[in-house]
């Protein structure tokens, strides 16, 4: 299996070159193409109760599609909102993903949710976040473009809630206030999760929530046509 993504940061395009009988899952909805020798299975993956939990919990469909190549042929996927597209290597390890942010992976690895207590409920991030758990390569979606950041050991990093991607397991964090309680009511930073690690965290450089914050009041009043 080969990945290339193209048109990166702002409208990127994964494409996954299979060979005979390897498999790509994805999301449904995700596809945008793919060669006549691919065969498309839509399932609950995980069974209905682990669909239904991450479709309910993760903000995630209930169904993913995996594509199967009956001869060597080529399939291509993209987020809905513009963006960008990494991949990452599993190694029989632990990622954390944010709702939105999961596009494909290896049928190798499970996509399920994870329980993160208040601290990503406070962070705005709901009460679960997806587990990508396994070994084997998975590719992540952002709106906006994505930036790496690796910590060393004991090394704290600050982030705004809204534009966490992903983090590895071994990167442990909190959700704190920004500053004072006017900084956090009026500086419109609101939470902020502090890592330490050692581990990567991904970023994404905008915002869905300040995008809408934005879009919304722009929005003509019905009620006054």
């Amino acid at each position: 299996m080969d990945a290339t993504v193209d048109h990166r940061p702002s409208f990127a395009l994964l494409t996954v070159d299979l060979e005979r009988d390897e498999a790509i899952q994805a999301e449904a909805g995700a596809m945008v193409s793919h060669d006549a020798g691919i065969d498309v299975e839509t399932a609950a993956t995980g069974g209905l109760l682990g669909s239904l939990k991450r479709s309910v919990l993760g903000a995630e469909s209930f169904f993913m599609n995996t594509f199967r190549a009956t001869e060597p042929g080529a399939v291509s996927f993209a987020p809905p909102l513009p963006g960008d597209i990494v991949g990452h290597e599993l190694q029989d390890e632990t990622l954390y993903v944010q709702s939105g942010s999961y596009l494909a992976a290896t049928p190798a690895v499970e996509v399920d949710t994870s329980f993160g207590g208040a601290r990503t409920f406070f962070g705005s991030e709901g009460l679960f976040l997806l587990a990508l758990e396994g070994s084997g390569p998975a590719f992540l979606a952002s709106y906006g473009a994505i930036h790496e950041r690796e910590l060393d050991a004991g090394e704290r990093f600050v982030v705004d809630t809204g534009h966490i991607v992903a983090f590895e397991e071994t990167a442990t964090f909190d959700v704190r206030r920004v500053g004072g309680l006017k900084s956090t009511l009026f500086s419109g930073e609101g939470l902020v999760c502090e890592f330490e690690g050692p581990g990567r965290v991904w970023l994404q450089s905008r915002s869905q929530d300040s995008f809408l914050a934005w879009l919304i009041p722009q929005l003509p009043n019905r009620s006054g046509n």
